[in-house]
Parts: C-alpha cells; sequence; structure tokens
C-alpha cells in the first residue's frame, strides 16, 4: 500500500513571485503548464499582494510569506532599499516556516522551489531544507547578461565608455543600457538589487528564463557553457493567444474579468486602422509627456485606443474626450484581446518584458517610449535586433514631441516601413508558437525540468 502511495504522488511544486504583475502573471502562466504536466502548484506572494490578487486559477494553491509590510506593501517602506532589507529578513524566516510546514507530511512536502531570481535569499532557504531549486529569470537574456557582467565586474559604475561591448551581445550605447546604469548616482541601490539576482545563481540546480531560445541563440549557448541546466521555456502568455492548445486558457488568472468595452468599441473599426497606446501598470509619465501624446494622438489621422490608468488621468489635457468615433481613452482593457484584434496596426510601448512578449507573439509591429529599467534595452533590441519596431527619437528633455511619435505612426500605418516590420513580427509569432508547441524547444525543457523529479 505504501508504495502505491509513492508511485502515485504527484510532484510538488512551489512557485514564488516577487509582487507585481510584471513577475506575477508569467510565473502563474508557467504554473499552468507544470499542471498540464502532472505537477501539484502552490504559489507564493506577499500577505498585502495577495489580498489584491485574492484568487489564481484552480486548482493552483494560494500561499503567502510576509514582506515586513502586511498591511500596505511596498509604499509603506521609506525606500526601496528599506523594503528590500525588511523583506529579505522577514521573508526568509517566513518562506522558511512554509517549507517546514509543508515538510510534515509526505503527501505535502514540496520537491521543488522555483524562485523569482530578485529573491536570491529563497535559494539559500531552500537549499537549508534540501529542496531542489530553480531561479526564474523574468526579463530577457541581453538584460540577465548585462547584469551578469556587471555582477562579474566586467562592467562597472559611474560609466567611462561611450561604446559598451560584452561576449555575444550587440554594440550598446550607454542609453541601450537598463537604466539603473545611468541613474546610479541619484539611486546607488537600485543597480546593486538586479546585480544581486546572480549572486549565488550558480546554486540553483536549474535555471529558466521567460523566452524563446530562437531569439538569443548565441546568449543562451554561452550561459549553457557556465550553468549547464540553463533553460528557455517562454514565451509564458496564455495558450489561447499562442499555441491555441487551451482554449480557456485566455488570461493570466489574477485580474478579475471586466466587460470589456474596448474590443466593442474595436469590432467596427477597420482591419489595421487602430493605434493602441498603453505604457503598463508602473510607467508614470510627466503632464509634459502625457499632453505630447495627448495632442499627437488628437491630431493624427488614425483610431487609437488609450489605456490611461485612473492615476495618470489628471495629467491628460484639460477638455480631452475620452471617447469619441475617432479615440477611446480607458483605465484598463485586456492588453492580450486588444492586440489579438485585427483592427490593431500597432502598439505603443513602454517596452516592459511582458508587453514585449505579448506583441511578438501576437505579431503587432511596436513604437517604443521606455519609461525605466530593462525598458531602454527592450527598445534597442526590438528596432535593431529583432526589427519589429521603431524607437521614438525624444528631446533634451527626454519627452517624445507630438510630432515625433506622428512621424513613427506614419512610418508603420501608412508606409511600406511597416509591412516590413509586421512581416518580421509575424515571423516571430511563428517561432514562438513552434518553441512552446510539444516537440518545441520550450516545451521539450520543460519536460525535461518536470521528468527530473521523478528520478
Amino acid at each position: 500500500m505504501e508504495k502505491k502511495n509513492i508511485a502515485t504522488r504527484r510532484a510538488h511544486c512551489l512557485v514564488l513571485a516577487y509582487p507585481a504583475y510584471g513577475h506575477i502573471n508569467p510565473m502563474l502562466q508557467l504554473s499552468k503548464v507544470l499542471l498540464r504536466e502532472g505537477v501539484r502548484v502552490t504559489f507564493v506572494t506577499t500577505i498585502f499582494y495577495a489580498n489584491i490578487v485574492q484568487k489564481v486559477p484552480p486548482p493552483i494553491t494560494l500561499e503567502t510569506i510576509s514582506d515586513g509590510f502586511d498591511e500596505v506593501g511596498y509604499t509603506g517602506a521609506a525606500s526601496h532599499k528599506e523594503y528590500t532589507e525588511k523583506f529579505c529578513e522577514v521573508g526568509s524566516l517566513t518562506f522558511a516556516e512554509l517549507l517546514e510546514k509543508h515538510g510534515r507530511s509526505e503527501d505535502d512536502r514540496v520537491d521543488c522551489v522555483i524562485y523569482d531570481s530578485f529573491f536570491p535569499w529563497a535559494l539559500d532557504v531552500a537549499k537549508r531544507f534540501e529542496i531542489v531549486s530553480a531561479a526564474y529569470l523574468t526579463q530577457n537574456m541581453t538584460v540577465n547578461s548585462i547584469y551578469y557582467h556587471a555582477q562579474m565586474g566586467k562592467l562597472q559604475v559611474p560609466l567611462k565608455q561611450d561604446e559598451i561591448s560584452l561576449p555575444t551581445l550587440p554594440k550598446l550605447q550607454p542609453q541601450d543600457l537598463p537604466t539603473f546604469f545611468l541613474t546610479y548616482e541619484k539611486q546607488p541601490f537600485l543597480l546593486p538589487f538586479l546585480l544581486d539576482q546572480f549572486s549565488n545563481i550558480n546554486k540553483a540546480d536549474w535555471i529558466l528564463c521567460n523566452t524563446l531560445y530562437d531569439m538569443d541563440k548565441e546568449i543562451v549557448d554561452g550561459f549553457k557553457e557556465i550553468w549547464p541546466k540553463f533553460r528557455c521555456i517562454g514565451p509564458n502568455i496564455p495558450s489561447f493567444f499562442l499555441d491555441e492548445q487551451y482554449e480557456d486558457d485566455q488570461d493570466y488568472g489574477v485580474t478579475e474579468l471586466k466587460r470589456d468595452e474596448c474590443i466593442e468599441w474595436l469590432d467596427d473599426k477597420p482591419k489595421d486602422s487602430v493605434v493602441y497606446v498603453s505604457f503598463g501598470s508602473i510607467a508614470s509619465f510627466e503632464k509634459e509627456q502625457m499632453e505630447e501624446i495627448a495632442c499627437c494622438l488628437k491630431e493624427c489621422s488614425h483610431y487609437f485606443l488609450w489605456v490611461v490608468r485612473k492615476s495618470e488621468e489628471a495629467n491628460l489635457p484639460k477638455g480631452f474626450e475620452k471617447k469619441t468615433e475617432k479615440g477611446f481613452v480607458v483605465t484598463w482593457c485586456s492588453q492580450l484581446k486588444v492586440l489579438a484584434h485585427e483592427a490593431i496596426g500597432c502598439f505603443v510601448t513602454h517596452c516592459g518584458w511582458n508587453s514585449t512578449l505579448e506583441t511578438l507573439c501576437l505579431g503587432v509591429p511596436t513604437i517604443a517610449i521606455p519609461f525605466w529599467s530593462d525598458q531602454s534595452t527592450n527598445a534597442k533590441l526590438m528596432e535593431d535586433v529583432w526589427k519589429m519596431g521603431i524607437r521614438a527619437p525624444f528631446d533634451e528633455k527626454k519627452v517624445v514631441r507630438r510630432e515625433a511619435l506622428k512621424h513613427c505612426i506614419r512610418e508603420i500605418m501608412e508606409n511600406e516601413k511597416g509591412n516590413e516590420l509586421k512581416n518580421n513580427a509575424n515571423q516571430w509569432r511563428t517561432l514562438a508558437v513552434k518553441a512552446v508547441k510539444s516537440g518545441g524547444s520550450s516545451h521539450k525543457s520543460i519536460l525535461e525540468f518536470v521528468n527530473s523529479f521523478f528520478h
């Protein structure tokens, strides 16, 4: 009888995500992929964030640890440094308690911890319990490579060079690097926080990255020599919009489904006629930049759908109409459904990695207006390496002016350049679908990872 229990027991994976949608969404998607391969999944985030999320897709179990700011989350800390240090201290303790709780029962014990690489301390805790551990990298391999080389001392701040050359990467200008290299003197803690991902990663049993091998072949091959168990397992976006194998998998599963007015508005617009504008859940532009974007959209001849979070609405020009025949300003939309809509002709984006993967997987050409963090690097890759977008030029005040943005929109919506970018985007879409389908590179990596639990 006991042998039967051992044979039928499902492998139990605990997935620990950083409390931000850009991290939670892809890690939830990975959790769904693991479920389909027969793995039991417990999804873990902070007490504060779990109260926002409230639910995860069944049969995933939601559990929590503390960041030390259970009532208020990140905003309760005086600085990012204070938040991170407190999180490391309290998070390590409460994560250990969680693993200990699960370890009391043979049926409940954790076989593997997949931890967000922003939590290097989670690896140390898992190793204390002798649990197999996998780091999950939420950014692309060019960005990861830049941080890794900086951690190894091959790129130092303050930057002294005008051009950066690192193994297997394209030549980069300082403005192509993640912004923390340029803001180091004003915000000295942020860069070390990002570099710390790689401080102990060599102790991880596996390193998983939310990308596809075809996007970063040379970089991935180079890292496999350092970390033999490095695997690309992405793109981690809902199946309905990628390989279409699971029709009910149409969103990440953490946002309440709302009636999507903007889809109804798009339905009566011609194919490739609408400019979609969205800058994610964090980017917050100054009033001057918002006014330039608003005036551009009002003055240009194309339909537009613009997502402006409630907290940003005050930065819209006075009297700017939110719904007309030509334009629609909303506070929320299902981005995947919008990008998949045939009326969308281009996407004006901040180039966060999740938005970048989504637009790539849905074959939509982009106009990049990066805000911070890895977005400037993603914009560089989008324009010069993957060749599926244009980076909007900014002036000496770092503002993208209305005429500059109008020019970019015309390039994609009216000129041959747009067809060229769309064709390239569709080629990337084909490769992404192939990677996650049965026999594809990412699917094979997932199977290899899952099968390792049973040997």
